[in-house]
């Protein structure tokens, strides 16, 4: 339970920055294929493994909002495979928000089901972890759009996109408990 509840607190803030940034921004990102949202995904666990190593930073973005960053643009590549090509780029905030629940609502129901079978032996792992499983993620999915999207016997972009989304859930929640440096 108390998991379950992390999880929400925490997706519950990126909900806000994302909803917040939509109505700064609109829906720009409609605009941008699924190569530009790993590229995008990939330039934020880059930053967080370099912040890691470095120990020091001369922007203000820090290892959570980046974290953060990955959760929203995650949900960005899940909205952008669910959605028709022929959706009109602008979206209203409900159906954003409609979306955006969707697509949490998938990946906290997988949470549950790995938090099952693995007994959250993610809160043992180290933060440095979480950045390279997300790397290391986001390099399958670059290998399977070169093969035209097409799997032979691994799981497809969405699921890579719902395991990175709550790598970097299970590292915000960390960085709240005060276990990782945010």
């Amino acid at each position: 339970m108390r998991t379950a509840s992390q999880y929400d607190e925490v997706i519950e803030g990126c909900k806000m920055v994302f909803l917040e940034k939509a109505r700064d921004y609109g829906t720009s990102w409609r605009v941008l294929r699924l190569i530009s949202v790993a590229d995008q995904l990939f330039i934020k666990a880059r930053r967080i493994r370099t912040l890691q190593e470095k120990q020091t930073r001369k922007i203000g973005d820090d290892i959570r909002s980046e974290f953060m960053g990955i959760i929203n643009y995650s949900v960005i590549g899940l909205l952008q495979m669910r959605l028709a090509a022929d959706t009109s780029e602008e979206l209203d905030i409900p159906a954003l928000t409609s979306g955006y629940d969707e697509c949490i609502q998938t990946a906290r129901q997988l949470m549950h089901d790995k938090n099952h079978d693995y007994g959250e032996a993610w809160r043992d792992m180290s933060q440095e972890s979480f950045a390279d499983l997300i790397l290391v993620k986001l390099k399958r999915i670059r290998q399977i759009l070169a093969n035209d999207g097409v799997t032979r016997v691994s799981e497809g972009i969405d699921s890579n996109l719902l395991d990175i989304l709550n790598y970097a859930a299970f590292a915000l929640i960390l960085i709240t408990e005060g276990k990782h440096t945010g």
